[in-house]
């Protein structure tokens, strides 16, 4: 199937997130139909896509709605999400809905609080119609599980969406959600972007809230972020989820403004594109030259790219990934490995992470984080003379969907299960904000810029969309192709 490029321009899911939320206080459209549109969509994609799971009672939403609408009557708005369905990633608890991480151990469970980037997108007036779909505790780059099932390709259904937002990818692709939240720690949001022909940001450390937890310390790597169909729709979403929480000592407290105008002139700018870094990386062919005849629009803006291959061993850069990963997992799910019963429902990717984790001594994982350290100088020195630099998104296109993860790319085996996957680890380990941003159905480029500047970031990316027009190819699926 190829894309049709042209936008959608009519009918409520057709809007823009920023021209939906312009909209609906301007009392153009009601909460009520924009729920109920958006609910329709759901119906036509959702029982192939398998995007959003464990809906909530429609009559209740309802009443939401209409309260909304009652709200902005009396002149009174909740935020830029007044009215907005939305289907929080069923990783972090939500008040009141089910959160299974994935995982047949909490089938069913309900949840009893908010995770803080959702307290504020209730504040900010969003409906939860739902959660969007995630692999088990969101390991794997590859959105499946034996709660709810795999999560389809928002422009194929027969191939992987990605992971492990890929619930969230699909639902913003088929325009089920005008936005959604996800979470990023080895390229969950930025695989699954790519896959699907959208956009996903991972934020920088400490720009959104990401918690609370029991350990609010040493967790930098999972970061939350969002996911749009174009880039001031991210930045929409972005305003609400940013900003300090005292409950997490990480968080920034400098405010920036996500709310402005977008556009910058990059004439001059200098960018790095590392490519598969000097031959290190395996492709699957076909994907470098998706993502090099890509660069052209960045060249448009007259942006200087240049190829660069930072000085450092990849191989050491890995281990210590590895390393801090596990340690990481096995600490926040050490009960759940312990106990016999639990641990026979875990995936062998989950049990993998753990038993790594707990055979880790602390001078090996304080290794790692030197490595780790060693790794942002080096991407910080590159920043010195580069605006931001350019990987691509993923190592492989979009993959069966049946299949568990790529056991080879390009002739190389896999000796782990994400180590397809190894491009995304640079902006996690260096704690930079990426963006992510379509090369070609199935590619993207990563955006990775300078220590919290997540709103360059996403400056560089609304150019190059400006230049590219990649938000403006939709899946055929809307089309009835």
């Amino acid at each position: 199937m190829s894309p049709t490029d042209t936008t959608d321009t009519t009918g409520i899911t057709g809007m823009t997130a920023t021209g939906l939320s312009q909209a609906i206080h301007a009392r153009e459209v009601s909460c009520v139909e924009v729920l109920q549109a958006y609910w329709a969509q759901v119906d036509r994609f959702n029982p192939t896509v398998n995007a959003i799971v464990a809906p909530m009672p429609r009559e209740a939403l309802l009443l939401e709605a209409a309260e909304r609408d009652a709200q902005l009557a009396r002149g009174k708005s909740l935020g830029v999400l007044h009215g907005f369905p939305q289907a929080p990633k069923d990783i972090m608890p939500a008040r009141g809905m089910v959160t299974t991480k994935g995982s047949p151990i909490f089938k069913g469970q309900v949840t009893q609080a908010d995770a803080v980037a959702f307290e504020r997108m209730r504040a900010a007036g969003a409906l939860f119609i739902g959660r969007t779909n995630s692999p088990e505790f969101g390991l794997g780059g590859h959105t499946y599980n034996e709660v709810y099932g795999i999560t389809r390709n928002a422009f194929d259904p027969s191939l992987s969406a990605g992971g492990s937002s890929g619930g969230a990818a699909v639902s913003v692709a088929l325009h089920m959600l005008p936005v959604a939240d996800g979470s990023d720690m080895m390229g969950s949001l930025r695989t699954p972007a790519a896959f699907n022909h959208v956009f996903g940001m991972r934020t920088s450390v400490g720009c959104i809230p990401h918690g609370p937890s029991e350990e609010v310390f040493f967790q930098q790597f999972s970061v939350g972020g969002p996911m749009a169909r174009n880039v001031p729709d991210l930045a929409l979403l972005l305003s609400v989820l940013s900003g300090r929480d005292a409950r997490l000592p990480l968080t920034r407290s400098d405010a920036v403004d996500f709310s402005g105008p977008l556009a910058r002139d990059f004439k001059g700018a200098r960018l790095a594109w590392l490519g598969d870094l000097g031959g290190h990386l395996p492709t699957e062919p076909g994907l470098l030259d998706a993502c090099e005849k890509a660069l052209v629009h960045f060249e448009s803006l007259g942006c200087k790219v240049e190829r660069v291959v930072p000085d450092f061993d990849f191989e050491s850069l890995w281990r210590a990934w590895l390393d801090l990963r596990s340690f990481q997992f096995a600490g926040t799910n050490r009960a759940l490995y312990l106990d016999e019963e639990k641990r026979r429902l875990l995936k062998p990717e989950a049990i993998w992470e753990m038993e790594r984790g707990l055979a880790l001594s602390a001078m090996q994982v304080y290794d790692a984080a030197r490595v780790r350290s060693a790794w942002y100088e080096c991407l910080r020195k590159l920043h010195q003379q580069y605006e931001a630099l350019i990987l691509p998104s993923a190592q492989v296109f979009p993959f069966k969907a049946e299949l568990d993860w790529p056991h080879q790319v390009a002739g190389r085996s896999m000796d782990t299960y994400h180590r397809w996957m190894q491009t995304v680890i640079g902006a996690t380990m260096a704690g930079l904000p990426a963006l992510s941003v379509p090369a070609a159905v199935g590619a993207g480029l990563q955006i990775i810029g300078r220590g919290q500047d997540d709103l360059g970031v996403l400056q560089l990316g609304h150019a190059y969309d400006q230049a590219s027009g990649a938000s403006k190819v939709r899946s055929p699926l809307l089309d009835g192709r």
